[in-house]
């Protein structure tokens, strides 16, 4: 009997396209100097801030093992960089990429680093497993993002936290739109065809749907970047409802948005909307689905996930009095404007991360002193008792809570939640005077 010929399977030819398109324009550009990026993280504050922004209910620890999926040119050094009491693994499908940040390893001589020329989905191969994964503009670009997804949740330790980001659909209408353009017109991924597409984007009509973020996006002034965009081989996007499906597939569970404000009911214009106090009422998950809907210009979903069988609940809430303990840690990216404010406001709190500019935080002069009563190592509690002594109202207390806890919604914070606080005698369980 003849044997049959073998053909090479989708995922193979989509994983060797993918492959070759790295090889020949590596993402994001290749960097020279660090210098600058580790002064940046050489506050220790910093590091803090985004230590539990993905384990709330940790003490602080800077010796983790980190493992960086799809490392591109630089990511997994810039993270070495940032935690150098870190274990740093780095794994990339391109050999380019991996070259680029063995070279910066060299370089800069950092020692707690490792890379390989792997693809995810073979990430067990490695015999590792990892307290934090981050994986970044990466998954949307697999033949089978599930069972890379699966492959990186088997290396996950129990306890561990995940950084996911994948391209959110309605924001890159005008992206998709021009991609099948250069499908149909046959403009290669070359130099040639690079030049090709930019010379035709010139003429590009007016209200374009890609018109605003040719304009705005500094990553489209790169010939790298917009072939990443417009000319990749392997390119998807997750709405919400689409991405909770996702990670739910692979066992894991949501923690928070990387920047929760856009997300929120309670922030920015969806707070002023007729609809906010119905928002206010559907699931999370619903919740997220609708601010997506009504900002519609969302590029991208960034998230911090758990394993589903996670053993300790890394989730922060405002119900009953646990919450008086948390150690409430500035964001180093957020600013307080003490000019030109709106009524009523002795300050307005802005988050120089957020893209969206509805996203700012009035707030009257107690609440500012309660924010000047942050320094990192105070808790709820002991910030409100110096406040009110002993004698809070249970009004002055629900305004304890509610400030802090918007201040979360606004990503000027994040928590420290892994200490108990001492809750003094005269309170009920539920947070209340008695």
């Amino acid at each position: 009997m003849s044997q049959q010929p073998r053909y090479p399977s989708p995922s193979l030819a989509v994983e060797g396209k993918v492959q070759e398109f790295y090889n020949r324009y590596p993402y994001p550009r290749p960097v020279d100097d660090l210098e600058e990026y580790r002064r940046h993280w050489q506050n220790q504050q910093r590091r803090r801030a985004d230590y539990h922004l993905f384990w709330p209910t940790r003490p602080y620890r800077e010796g983790q093992s980190i493992l960086i999926a799809g490392c591109g040119t630089s990511q997994a050094a810039k993270h070495a960089v940032r935690w150098p009491a870190a274990q740093v693994t780095g794994v990339d499908i391109s050999a380019t990429s991996v070259r680029c940040t063995a070279d910066l390893k060299r370089r800069y001589n950092i020692h707690n680093l490792q890379v390989y020329q792997l693809p995810i989905e073979r990430i067990k191969d490695l015999g590792m497993s990892f307290d934090q994964i981050v994986c970044t503009g990466v998954l949307h670009h697999l033949a089978d993002p599930d069972a890379g997804l699966s492959a990186l949740r088997s290396v996950l330790n129990p306890d561990g936290a995940m950084h996911l980001m994948v391209y959110a659909p309605y924001g890159r209408a005008g992206i998709y739109m021009l991609q099948e353009f250069c499908r149909r017109a046959g403009i290669p991924a070359t130099d040639e065809g690079i030049q090709e597409l930019i010379d035709a984007l010139s003429w590009l009509p007016p209200g374009h749907p890609l018109e605003n973020l040719l304009r705005e996006a500094p990553d489209f002034r790169n010939r790298a970047a917009l072939a990443d965009a417009l000319l990749h081989p392997q390119d998807r996007a997750y709405s919400v409802p689409q991405l909770f499906d996702f990670i739910e597939k692979a066992e894991l569970t949501f923690g928070r948005w990387v920047k929760q404000a856009p997300y929120s009911p309670c922030c920015g214009v969806l707070a002023n909307i007729p609809q906010a106090c119905r928002m206010k009422h559907l699931s999370l998950p619903e919740q997220y689905a609708a601010a997506e809907l009504f900002r519609g210009t969302m590029l991208r979903h960034s998230m911090v996930v758990y394993r589903s069988d996670n053993p300790d609940g890394q989730l922060v809430n405002f119900d009953g009095v646990a919450w008086l303990g948390y150690v409430p840690v500035r964001m180093p990216d957020t600013v307080c404007v003490l000019e030109r404010l709106p009524p009523g406001a002795v300050a307005v709190l802005i988050n120089r991360t957020h893209t969206y500019k509805d996203l700012f935080m009035p707030i009257n002069s107690t609440e500012k002193c309660l924010l000047d009563a942050i320094n990192g190592n105070r808790c709820i509690g002991d910030i409100s008792e110096r406040m009110f002594s002993s004698s809070a109202t249970n009004s002055q207390h629900e305004m304890v809570r509610n400030f802090f806890e918007r201040l979360g919604q606004h990503d000027q914070i994040v928590f420290d939640a892994s200490q108990r606080y001492k809750i003094r005698t005269g309170m009920n369980e539920m947070g209340q005077i008695a």
